[in-house]
């Protein structure tokens, strides 16, 4: 149902004169010969536009005496705009998961081990976050926990716990390390 009306939306605002008929409603309500007369077009012609907006409930009417008048409803835009724009953005999460469920797997091995370090700056980092997010944010760590924690993914804990801190995942001073907040890591 809902996915109906999107589609209704989107065919009703798909054509060149009614998003001009939209421009113009934007600014105030008008009657169909104002219109007309503003587009160069028929009155036929411009009820036959108005009809498929009105159908899909980006414009309005009212009568006032004789006349018609069309307007803007603004609300139920913004709604379609709104829902479509959510669409798109839950799309690109779900993509991005995907891709990185699909790093960590070529990356890791069924024990969980990391079988070689990523040279790719993109996926390094997705290894690297992945890593991280097993420590406890908050938490102060010797360098000694974490070569033993590192070593449980990789032999080479020196090289991924110098990554750690330029990618700005953990905080060092004088031996002790913690992770630093998500907000400031590199992306």
């Amino acid at each position: 149902m809902q996915l109906e009306k999107q589609v209704l939306f989107l065919k009703s605002i798909g054509d060149p004169t009614r998003i001009k008929i939209l421009h113009l409603l934007a600014a105030k309500p008008l009657h169909g010969q104002a219109i007309a007369g503003k587009l160069g077009l028929t009155p036929p012609t411009i009820t036959h536009h108005l009809n498929k907006l009105r159908e899909s409930g980006v414009v309005i009417s009212r009568r006032d005496k004789n006349t018609i008048y069309f307007e803007l409803n603004k609300k139920m835009m913004t709604q379609h705009l709104t829902s479509i724009l959510a669409i798109m953005d839950y799309k690109e999460e779900v993509q991005e998961v995907e891709d990185k469920d699909k790093i960590l797997k070529n990356f890791f091995s069924k024990e969980g081990r990391l079988k070689t370090i990523p040279a790719q700056r993109k996926k390094k980092l997705i290894v690297l976050e992945y890593l991280v997010e097993k420590l406890e944010v908050g938490k102060k760590y010797s360098e000694k926990e974490i070569n033993i924690f590192i070593e449980k993914y990789h032999e080479d804990y020196a090289t991924l716990r110098r990554e750690f801190i330029n990618h700005q995942l953990m905080f060092r001073d004088k031996g002790i390390y913690e992770v630093n907040p998500r907000e400031m890591w590199l992306k």
